[in-house]
């Protein structure tokens, strides 16, 4: 396993794109509601990518995916694709998935969950989910293997009553979309994968978890991941840099509060 470092001029960049992938998702939240398509999300997505930030939707034609972004409903785990004749509706959750690519050519990802109005279920898993990625996130220093950070996110979820979806990991990031390591989300490392964390190393931590059981499909269309039982799905994502002390999280956004990283 070759796992990039990234130099300190690697790092500045890696900021940016981290940066412009929250500002996405800050930008799109006010326009979440019921009644919109999940095309007009990806729309307006795309025209601020390309039009605000100057860069490229990264998900876009790669190996094919049609769209700017993914849009994943309620049942669906991951890679759902926008469609204007899909429009949310009171008690929907959805992740909007985002990865932006740079002019520079480094790339930030990140996903956030939304809940369309009411919904017990869908609004206490999307917490959930959301307490697995800062659980796990707490841990990220040099000299940790990415088998605890996986434990950690098992062991919260299995103990709040759901599980843990196998098929998808998390995975380095730089100048490529996808880089070593590939990180699980659950305690199934073999030796050789468990990766040892260093300082410069880029990588996402995003989990997706399910109401019922782990076990997931896709669809005919060859991208849609949804869970095998209909059961909801949740997940929040973002990219990390290893510092020497611990972790920075490069696309922090303005809601969010990671005071406990200080602790």
């Amino acid at each position: 396993m070759n796992i990039p470092i990234k130099t300190a001029d690697e790092i500045e960049k890696m900021r940016e794109a981290g940066r412009q992938a929250a500002s996405v998702l800050e930008m799109i939240t006010p326009h979440v509601v019921a009644g919109i398509s999940t095309g007009e999300v990806d729309r307006l997505c795309h025209e601020y990518i390309v039009d605000e930030l100057g860069s490229t939707p990264a998900p876009l034609n790669y190996h094919g995916f049609p769209k700017a972004t993914c849009t994943s409903i309620n049942h669906v785990v991951c890679h759902g694709i926008p469609d204007f004749a899909k429009k949310l509706k009171n008690g929907d959750i959805m992740n909007l998935d985002i990865t932006v690519k740079t002019a520079d050519g480094y790339h930030g990802d990140s996903s956030m969950m939304f809940v369309v109005g009411d919904s017990i279920q869908g609004g206490r898993l999307a917490r959930i989910t959301q307490e697995c990625l800062y659980k796990s996130i707490a841990q990220v220093r040099p000299g940790v293997h990415l088998s605890e950070l996986a434990r950690t996110i098992q062991q919260h979820a299995e103990s709040n009553g759901y599980s843990v979806v196998r098929d998808f990991c998390g995975h380095g990031i730089g100048a490529g979309f996808h880089e070593d390591p590939q990180f699980l989300h659950y305690d199934g490392y073999e030796p050789s994968a468990d990766a040892v964390l260093a300082e410069g190393m880029c990588f996402t931590i995003e989990p997706m978890i399910n109401v019922g059981d782990y076990r997931t499909k896709v669809l005919r269309d060859g991208w849609t991941a949804v869970t095998k039982d209909k059961s909801l799905s949740a997940q929040w994502e973002h990219t990390l840099l290893v510092t020497a002390t611990g972790v920075e999280v490069l696309t922090l956004r303005g809601d969010e509060d990671l005071s406990f990283l200080e602790a």
